[in-house]
């Protein structure tokens, strides 16, 4: 993540709130959303005191209360004054306000698709080491795994809304970025469901580990395919009781086991191994048997027979309704939103847009990247349909359709990763 500009380290005792913190270290060091942010509470003062961390301010993106002791804290924070010298500021035109805005509003855009993208490559590599560990040190693995379901947890649980956030990044291990797909959007429908600390971190383990059992298979069999002859796909279905097994030795919850038992079963009793319906799976197992299945719809392991998610959505509706909780499937597609990010689609005044994230609590208007003719896609602003009257999206298209030009620049990415990040107020840039 490009760190705040002219950034200073700060002892923890001179905090105060209004201050523009960048805490060091990994996301999964601490529990709050971002890794820089404004202080707003004493209590998060006294939470990052307790951490031990190293921290650095911003003096120019602060605002600092008046500390109660000046003398004390003069020396901590003796930056915060400026220079005596500082001219006072130049009046500037509307023009240069408004580039002046735009720059601003760009640089916050790829800070927080930086902040994302780390944070999910930091999330995939501590899954992949912990998958690693499962044959030999299963006990150690399952505490991995609880640590870093906890980390997402502290970050989902709260009142305040959630973007769900298209990642531009998303090389590495895809059996990891599996796994991490399924876990965030299983456990944001978890969120929605109003699920309880405890069964946010079942359902989160259990959807990590979901297909822990593939660690016992052939490399060719872990992936099932229309072409496996019978004795091939019984052997790719025991992936689920080996997976058991794995969970066992690992300690898991009871809950969390279920997940992993259950994940390929059916609402209508038509799914393995067991053939339970709705009424034998727990709600968790439900949520991620539906999430696993978008997630291989739109990732599957031969990439040219991917779907636009826009597809996957249409597809689990129209195919999936007696296959899903048709309750877990109704409130998936309400977070998601019909367009979920990933899709391309036209917008009602004719441009060409790729939907890059959902408010989960509000996704009828999502946030579109637009093709526009003579800006650079470096330099194009995230637009907001919620905060632009009269635009919305006319349909969804299939990337090959777009016109080559709004292709090229548009750019869809051939593995759809998603993460999450608190919803913040847009600065959506003006339609011409």
């Amino acid at each position: 993540m490009k760190q705040p500009l002219n950034t200073q380290p700060i002892a923890a005792a001179a905090l105060r709130i209004g201050m523009f913190i960048h805490l060091d270290g990994g996301w999964m060091s601490h529990p709050f959303p971002l890794s820089s942010f404004k202080i707003s509470s004493h209590g998060q003062i006294e939470t990052m005191r307790a951490l031990g961390l190293k921290l650095r301010w911003c003096p120019e993106q602060s605002e600092p209360e008046a500390p109660a002791d000046a003398d004390a804290e003069a020396d901590a924070i003796e930056a915060a004054a400026p220079p005596d010298d500082q001219a006072a500021p130049v009046p500037v035109s509307a023009e240069a306000q408004s580039q002046l805005d735009h720059r601003e509003a760009l640089t916050d855009q790829r800070e927080a698709q930086a902040v994302c993208e780390r944070q999910f490559g930091e999330a995939a590599k501590a899954c992949k080491a912990m998958v690693d560990m499962v044959p030999t040190k299963p006990q150690g693995a399952r505490e991995q795994a609880e640590a870093l379901t906890q980390a997402l947890a502290d970050k989902m649980l709260g009142d305040r809304d959630l973007c769900i956030r298209l990642l531009n990044e998303t090389a590495g291990d895809k059996a990891a970025a599996h796994a991490m797909n399924v876990t965030v959007i299983s456990m944001l429908m978890g969120r929605s469901f109003g699920f309880s600390e405890t069964d946010m971190l079942d359902l989160g383990v259990g959807a990590m580990l979901h297909d822990i059992g593939k660690l016992d298979l052939p490399e060719r069999i872990r992936h099932r395919d229309e072409h496996f002859s019978s004795s091939e796909t019984r052997f790719y279905e025991e992936h689920v009781a080996h997976g058991v097994a794995h969970g066992r030795k690992m300690g898991l919850s009871s809950g969390a086991l279920l997940v992993v038992a259950q994940h390929h079963e059916h609402a209508d009793g038509s799914g393995f191994p067991l053939k339970l319906n709705s009424d034998r799976m727990t709600i968790a197992a439900r949520i991620v048997a539906l999430v696993n299945r978008f997630d291989n719809l739109c990732n599957p392991h031969i990439p040219s027979r991917a779907i636009t998610p826009h597809e996957a959505v249409a597809l689990l509706f129209a195919q999936g309704r007696n296959k899903f909780d048709t309750a877990i499937l109704g409130a998936f597609i309400k977070m998601m939103g019909v367009y979920p990010p990933g899709s391309a689609v036209q917008l009602t005044n004719d441009r060409f847009a790729i939907v890059v994230g959902v408010n989960s609590s509000r996704p009828l208007k999502p946030r579109v990247l637009v093709h526009e003719h003579g800006v650079p896609r470096e330099d194009a602003l995230i637009i907001d349909l919620e905060h632009v009257a009269g635009l919305g999206i006319r349909r969804s298209m299939k990337p090959l359709a777009l016109p080559p030009e709004s292709l090229g620049y548009l750019a869809p990415k051939p593995r759809t990763a998603y993460f999450f990040e608190p919803a913040r107020d847009s600065r959506s840039a003006a339609m011409a």
